[in-house]
């Protein structure tokens, strides 16, 4: 009998991706022995519009430069290429039937975790997968910890807690950087900051 795959996915925008988001994502693939991560942008969100300044093929072109030299890290076109409004449900419940024999882990920072009861259909994406939650420097343990314990009780929701480094890069902040001229160095990969000037992303 086959073992059943262990599957993370990280989802978000990308705009651009940076060494933060590579840090847990490679945190998650260690420490939960998962066999791959699903690097996933999304397309349009009910509650985040993209800017004018980055085209949908440039996020994912410095994707693809961000993780090419990552075997177990593999670019997901699963919400890009979905039209409309993309909910996490609707994604979970495409791979889960694609895939009946892969367990799906989905990554967050704490942020996410205290916002989740907002999402479309959450107690079925609770059904669908386990929620791997990192700290990232939003409130304390203890706070974090009586969010995973009430979301737990009320949903019968499988949380782990996911133990990344911080690394507070926001990509807001290297959007404005960029303009300003300012150094984005060690912030990204070498090649997405190359691909970025070459490109005159956000500029």
């Amino acid at each position: 009998m086959n073992r059943r795959k262990k599957i993370g996915i990280m989802g978000g925008t990308f705009n651009p991706i940076h060494n933060g988001h590579l840090l847990l994502a490679e945190t998650a693939y260690h420490q939960f022995d998962l066999d791959s991560v699903l690097i996933m942008p999304t397309k349009n969100t009910y509650y985040k519009k993209m800017p004018d300044n980055v085209t949908e093929a440039q996020r994912i072109d410095m994707i693809k430069l961000a993780i090419e030299d990552n075997d177990h890290f593999q670019l997901s076109l699963e919400e890009i290429n979905r039209e409309g409004i993309t909910y996490t449900y609707e994604t979970l419940l495409n791979l889960t039937q694609e895939n009946p024999d892969h367990d799906y882990y989905f990554i967050m920072g704490a942020d996410s975790l205290y916002h989740i009861e907002s999402w479309y259909k959450v107690e079925e994406i609770f059904r669908m997968t386990t929620i791997l939650v990192a700290a990232r420097g939003v409130g304390t343990s203890s706070v974090l910890d009586s969010q995973i314990e009430y979301i737990q009780n009320k949903y019968d929701a499988v949380i782990e807690k996911l133990f990344a480094p911080i690394m507070e890069i926001s990509s807001n902040d290297l959007r404005k950087r960029v303009q300003h001229g300012d150094s984005i160095r060690y912030l990204l990969p070498q090649k997405v900051i190359d691909y970025i000037a070459e490109n005159h992303v956000y500029a």
